[in-house]
């Protein structure tokens, strides 16, 4: 089981606070994904996605899609959460035509039997994958 904890954090006076969970409602889910490429990293989100069904994700800051905000980097790493007790089932790169480029597996984060950490639903690292004007990356989720 894998976990830790928060390092020291400066909170600068135009610094935007936002507090998470966000409410959502039955058979949704709010999901965060830290996503590295060669360009740095950014949290991106996805707001109360329904189950089962393929949620683009965008950046918290500007609401762009990896392609906008990441176009001719490398993905390095896709770390995602999503509220407790919730399935992440995949996580999608999806390239501009709409064809998946790669498909991630999750799974539980937790407590639940079959967790593999207390932090994240899905760590994937050395990637490696381009990415094109117009890509996106997607989530789907499972009901509790």
């Amino acid at each position: 089981m894998k976990e830790s904890g928060f390092g020291p954090v400066r909170v600068n006076p135009n610094d935007i606070l936002t507090v998470y969970p966000i409410p959502s409602s039955e058979n949704h889910t709010n999901v965060l994904a830290w996503v590295e490429t060669t360009k740095g990293t950014e949290l991106m989100t996805a707001i109360d996605a329904t189950a089962d069904t393929a949620k683009e994700l965008s950046t918290a800051v500007n609401g762009q899609t990896l392609g906008d905000a990441f176009f001719n980097s490398v993905l390095r790493s896709v770390k995602v959460q999503i509220q407790d007790g919730r399935q992440l089932k995949r996580v999608e790169v999806v390239d501009e035509m709409g064809g998946i480029v790669m498909t991630l597996q999750g799974g539980y984060r937790g407590y639940t039997q079959g967790s593999r950490s207390n932090e994240y639903n899905l760590d994937a690292s050395g990637i490696g994958i381009g990415i094109g004007k117009g890509w996106s990356l997607k989530v789907v989720c499972g009901q509790e």
